[in-house]
């Protein structure tokens, strides 16, 4: 058995993550759901670290020995590319790989709305794209910043670990520098990149208080800084940023928050009605007067209020989203039921009723 040809089975099925799991065949992740892929015999140990071993190189060896970790990517010609994350466990050493496609999707294909693209459009601030892992966040980025690459003369400089999307410089210059490889951590990327005149700055992860410091530094000194947050919604957003600092600083990360922070978009994939694959709900927050006070004053709470009356600047909440995709029968009722944050208002919203959240449509 080749890893090649596990993978290449799995990106023609249409997977979005490989497991390569001791004691099982090779799995897929396919809309949403854990398969195995045809056609491969069960892993032993041995053979689990030989598969793995194979796409490193002796340095990435080497480190994962020493921290018994391994975040890295890779790509396979004509095929893909893949963000792998290698890990020990009690039977020997495994990996999971995120299959990234070679071609970056359009605004078209992601379903971004305009309030969405037109983030690329901005002369300056923080944008944060937030999600749980998996939800596409480095996707709905990817498109962003190839609008920017297509319209403008910018610098862009990205941090990522590791870098996903590889990006050809259009109008604008392209760096992507990788954690590990091309830099020791995102907080001294970040440092150093400040004195490296970009236009546009993308930390792939803002991960604790110096990195988010930092990122908020680099939007107020005038740059375009877009960042991704495991959060849930535009409210817990706020409040992790927020409570990452100690609390003698929040009031003034507050105010600062409140003057550079443009947007977030928070997203999560559903499988879709008719099997082919999943689609995005994504919640919409832009900044307004109204939304920047409610930050200031630690309100967080009464932003769901401010997104709900905030449609003609093109915020939409996350249960109007869901609503959407379920009235346009891209979604089940049931399937989007259980993602969204207040069922009660869910159900007003896409027109269902009964306990069982059978659709009356």
């Amino acid at each position: 058995m080749e890893l090649v040809e596990v993978l290449k089975t799995a990106v023609q099925a249409g997977a979005s993550d490989v497991h390569l799991v001791i004691g099982k065949p090779p799995l897929m992740r396919l809309n949403g759901e854990i398969e195995e892929i045809p056609g491969f015999p069960k892993i032993n140990a041995e053979e689990c670290k030989r598969l793995i071993y194979s796409i490193l190189y002796e340095e990435q060896r080497a480190r994962f020995e020493e921290n018994w970790e391994l975040d890295c990517s890779f790509a396979v010609s004509g095929l893909s590319r893949f963000r792998v994350n290698v890990l020990l466990q009690k039977n020997g050493v495994e990996a999971v790989m995120r299959v990234i496609s070679s071609k970056i999707p359009t605004p078209e294909q992601l379903r971004l709305s305009k309030s969405i693209t037109d983030l690329a459009d901005l002369p300056r601030g923080l944008v944060l794209v937030t999600g749980p892992t998996g939800s596409g966040k480095s996707t709905t980025l990817s498109a962003l910043m190839e609008l920017i690459n297509q319209k403008y003369s910018d610098h862009i400089l990205t941090i990522e670990d590791p870098i996903e999307f590889v990006y050809e410089s259009k109008k604008s210059i392209f760096r992507q520098r990788e954690v590990g490889q091309n830099t020791k951590s995102f907080t001294a990327a970040l440092r150093s990149a400040l004195r490296q005149d970009p236009d546009v700055v993308l930390v792939g992860e803002l991960r604790d208080l110096e990195t988010i410091q930092l990122a908020i530094t680099a939007a107020e000194t005038g740059h375009l800084c877009f960042g991704t947050l495991h959060t849930q919604d535009a409210p817990s957003t706020i409040d992790r940023i927020i409570d990452v600092f100690p609390p003698h600083q929040q009031t003034q990360v507050r105010v600062q928050l409140a003057v550079v922070l443009q947007a977030v978009v928070c997203q999560q994939l559903l499988p879709r009605k008719d099997g082919e694959g999943r689609i995005a709900a994504r919640e919409i927050m832009i900044m307004t007067p109204a939304i920047s006070n409610l930050i200031r004053e630690g309100k967080t709470h009464m932003l769901y209020q401010a997104i709900d009356t905030g449609a003609k600047h093109g915020m939409v909440a996350m249960d109007k989203a869901l609503s959407e995709l379920v009235r346009q029968g891209l979604v089940s009722p049931e399937e989007a039921l259980t993602r969204a944050n207040n069922q009660e208002t869910f159900k007003q919203l896409a027109g269902i009723t009964g306990r069982s959240g059978a659709s009356l449509m």
